[in-house]
């Protein structure tokens, strides 16, 4: 069996901007925050961590700093999948050689791919790694879906490990646990899902909630996976308005927003993405004064 990156809750981190580039000081107070607060990882330069507008030299900035910022404490995995495999490839062995402890490697967007483009893309940057690497699946972004016979044929690849799966089809995660046994760790890609999943095998989340609630994310995880599923399911259930705010406008709008309310960094984004509309953000703050995050 492989050897599981992280249990639990890892972050799908926000990247502190401004309009001249990475705040770094905010971030850096997100990481520690997230560290203090009990988080099982910290995934960076993902969707969340709005990757897609960042250029290269601060996308490995990032990476680079996330690793020497969290010291060990926790894993560190960094997003470098591409529609572009060898530029996938190059930012992998980069991100490797920084100390990140796996890669995180989303589908081939707006390109897309046939499922045996998709075996053969992800094979060939797993050759290319020297850690593991977690597949992401989120068809409603990339237009492209990772079925789970493909997942199955990809994790007898002995660097592929884990699949983020966001395509919130619980039947075919159902399937995709049922080929794949423990050939390959499974992880939420939703935060209205963690419970559904973890009760078809998964092994944690890949969280965009635990931003602004670390410790409550990892505590729902720890509670089903030791066998308090009743106080999961009321946690997943009563965290569900907030989750549904958080994903009212495309991520991470909501999440740029939480955070900047919470303190860490301003409310930019780059276009073509936009500040929440008024009524969505008034929302989404009501929420978090209700929990007692502002």
């Amino acid at each position: 069996m492989k050897k599981t990156v992280f249990v639990g809750a890892a972050t799908a981190i926000i990247t502190p901007l401004t309009k001249d580039g990475i705040d770094f000081e905010s971030f850096g107070r997100l990481i520690d925050f997230q560290i203090n607060e009990g988080i099982a990882a910290i995934v960076v330069t993902g969707t969340t961590g709005e990757a897609s507008t960042l250029t290269d030299e601060e996308h490995k900035a990032a990476i680079k700093f996330c690793v020497d910022r969290v010291g060990g404490k926790v894993p560190v995995i960094a997003g470098t999948g591409s529609n572009d495999t060898s530029y996938s490839i190059e930012l992998t062995k980069y991100a490797c050689e920084v100390g990140v402890d796996a890669v995180l490697l989303v589908t081939p967007y707006y390109n897309k791919a046939t499922q045996k483009g998709l075996i053969e893309s992800f094979s060939a940057v797993a050759d290319a790694a020297s850690k593991p690497c977690i597949l992401y699946n989120v068809p409603s972004r990339t237009g492209c879906n990772i079925l789970p016979a493909t997942v199955a044929k990809l994790a007898e690849h002995p660097n592929i490990v884990a699949i983020k799966e966001a395509s919130g089809n619980i039947s075919q995660i159902a399937e995709l646990a049922a080929l794949c046994g423990d050939k390959i760790d499974i992880y939420s890609g939703n935060d209205d899902q963690i419970v559904p999943i973890l009760s078809l095998g998964g092994v944690g989340v890949i969280s965009v909630l635990s931003n602004i609630m670390p410790k409550a994310t990892q505590q729902m995880c720890d509670d089903f996976l030791q066998g308090r599923v009743a106080e999961a399911r009321e946690a997943q259930l009563k965290l569900l308005p907030l989750v549904n705010a958080l994903f009212c406008e495309v991520n991470p709008i909501p999440a740029k927003a939480a955070c900047a309310a919470m303190g860490f960094g301003e409310n930019y984004l780059r276009l073509p993405l936009t500040k929440m509309e008024e009524a969505n953000e008034a929302k989404l703050l009501s929420l978090m004064k209700e929990q007692k995050l502002i």
